[in-house]
């Protein structure tokens, strides 16, 4: 029974990620007609970049759930309080980002050189850590409110003794919200390097948000078999930290940007299945 309702959330999970994905391709029909070829090529590498780097989130997620005993009932909930809190701190990331830009040009360059930076760390850590255990954050919150030993059903915060005290449902709520907000960090100048229209940046941000509840449901069961995608995500934001320092004198036509993307994302993934790395045995 319970493999056969797994079964029926994975399809239902894929079929949603499949819609998420059917409706930003419509979208980007829309930037085509509305706008021409070049914003609609923008939004559409824009969004291959920012949906790339959402499945490192969901290593993450996946890693806080696991640790914090997250039953799969409660996940949902988490994730959408946490997708729509992402909305939020993306729009103030992308206005603070262009801004920077518009008004000082040169933070282009530390854009860059942060790209190629976070690339390499990515590709030597293999993948983003964050450590669930010693979070300082965590850490901080639990000095000023007093959390429940336990769940309670899908509850945030309940009033015990007349006193309000979170869940642990809140605490990973929290994580998950740090979380995206880290990667945002790397994700938002990744897209810059790509356009500054800030309609483009925020729209494919949108898209690619919208569905990771979805694809959180439809890989987390199956990220161990990407083995080299953290490689392909290292290349990309190294290839796009490049590409934001050398705009000023040569732009590399959109086209060929996506094509680059396209290939080194589809190359680690087609590299996780053609060498699968065998698991030891303990």
């Amino acid at each position: 029974f319970h493999r056969k309702a797994h079964e029926v959330k994975l399809k239902e999970a894929i079929t949603w990620s499949a819609v998420w994905i059917m409706l930003a391709l419509v979208f980007n029909a829309g930037v085509w007609y509305y706008f021409g070829e070049v914003k609609a090529i923008e939004f559409l590498t824009g969004y291959i970049v920012e949906k790339s780097l959402s499945v490192d989130n969901i290593f993450v997620f996946v890693l806080i759930f696991t640790s914090f005993q997250v039953p799969a009932i409660y996940q949902h909930k988490v994730l959408f309080w946490g997708v729509l809190g992402a909305l939020v701190m993306r729009i103030i990331f992308i206005f603070a980002g262009v801004a920077l830009i518009t008004k000082f040009h040169w933070i282009i360059y530390v854009f860059g050189i942060f790209l190629i930076y976070t690339g390499i760390k990515i590709a030597k850590d293999k993948g983003t850590k964050v450590d669930v255990e010693n979070n300082f954050i965590v850490k901080y919150f639990r000095k000023f409110i007093p959390v429940t030993s336990g769940y309670v059903n899908s509850k945030f915060l309940v009033k015990l003794n007349n006193e309000w005290h979170a869940t642990p449902l809140l605490v990973v709520l929290i994580l998950i919200e740090v979380t995206d907000l880290i990667f945002a960090v790397d994700s938002i100048p990744a897209i810059l390097a790509i356009t500054s229209d800030p309609f483009i940046v925020y729209t494919s941000n949108v898209f690619a948000i919208l569905g990771l509840r979805s694809l959180y449901f439809a890989l987390a069961g199956s990220l161990k078999y990407f083995t080299y995608l953290h490689y392909g995500l290292a290349l990309i934001l190294v290839f796009v930290g490049i590409k934001m320092l050398i705009s000023e004198f040569y732009k590399l036509n959109p086209f060929l940007s996506l094509g680059i993307i396209g290939f080194i994302l589809a190359g680690s993934i087609a590299a996780s299945f053609i060498w699968p790395v065998k698991e030891q045995n303990k």
